[in-house]
Parts: C-alpha cells; sequence; structure tokens
C-alpha cells in the first residue's frame, strides 16, 4: 500500500511514528483509547509539574482506557538535548513515567513530524497554529480526532475532567 499524502490523514490512528528505539509504531493501535499527545522536554521550568501530574492522570486512568503519547522536542530553548536513549534514562527513572515516549521530532517548521501538523489543524495558539513551547497537549479522542488544545502551562490535572468525558466517566 502506498504512503499517504498528509493531507489524506483523517485520525491519528492513519500515521505511523517511530518509538525512542527506532521502532516503527502503528498509531492504530490506540484505536478506541482517549490520548493526551504531548510535546515533552528534560531540561524546561514545567519538566517537573507535568511530569508528576502526567503520571498522577496516566496512573489514574490507563486501566480504563487512556494513554498519553510523549514526543521529546528540541526546538524551545533547546531544553531536551540528549539522545532518545537519555530522555527515556531520564523520565523512567527521575519520574517513573510508564507512558510511552517516542522519538525526538519536531513540532514546528519544514521538518515538523506530519502526526504534529495533523494535531495543529484547526487548533490554533496565540502563534497561530505553531506549538508556542514544550508541553503543549492534544486531547484526542476514541475515534482519533483532536478534541482539544491546551497550553504548556495548563496543568494537566485541570485536563481530568475532560478526560473523564471521553472516557464516558461521567
Amino acid at each position: 500500500m502506498a504512503a499517504q499524502p498528509t493531507s489524506a490523514k483523517k485520525t491519528l490512528y492513519d500515521f505511523t511514528v517511530k518509538d525512542a528505539k527506532g521502532n516503527d509504531v502503528d498509531l492504530s493501535i490506540y484505536k478506541g483509547k482517549v490520548l493526551l499527545v504531548v510535546n515533552v522536554a528534560s531540561k524546561c521550568g514545567l519538566t517537573n509539574d507535568n511530569y508528576a501530574e502526567l503520571n498522577q492522570i496516566y496512573l489514574k486512568y490507563k486501566e480504563k482506557g487512556f494513554e498519553i503519547l510523549a514526543f521529546p522536542c528540541n526546538q524551545f530553548g533547546a531544553q531536551e538535548p540528549g539522545n532518545n536513549e537519555e530522555i527515556v534514562d531520564f523520565v523512567c527513572t527521575r519520574f517513573k513515567s510508564e507512558f510511552p515516549i517516542f522519538d525526538k521530532i519536531d513540532v514546528n517548521g519544514e521538518n515538523a513530524a506530519p502526526v504534529y501538523d495533523f494535531l495543529k489543524t484547526g487548533f490554533y495558539g496565540i502563534l497561530g497554529g505553531d506549538i508556542q513551547w514544550n508541553f503543549s497537549k492534544f486531547l484526542v479522542d476514541k475515534n482519533g480526532q483532536p478534541v482539544d488544545r491546551f497550553y504548556p502551562t495548563t496543568s494537566p490535572l485541570t485536563i481530568e475532567r475532560d478526560i473523564q468525558k471521553l472516557l464516558g466517566l461521567l
């Protein structure tokens, strides 16, 4: 089957991305789950609070059909300088995170990962469609459609009610 052009992508499930070990991951494996997609960084002033709260939400809802997809990005203040192995070691050792960490990507510009071009479509922030900083968050419903975008300073815990609604818990 030929690769589809980015514009033909209709859901998040139409994308294949690389995990932190360089393996292809077909995002269709997350069909039927509520997803929070986050561009992460290890050396950002928002790192500690975001990872701590992302872990809390993940542990609370992972058995109920919720998943966090973390994409390291070094485009903002060079705050994710390590390689994939160093990033995973940092996240798993310091924060004990269990959610998947993917390959380091660009989220803006001509080299932006196609999955991020898809997520940004229709969700504009202060700078238009571009991601403004580390820890921007996209909430994706069970059908693979982005339903909301949250700024980097939005506490993951404040998104909990939205997650519960999409999971059918409210």
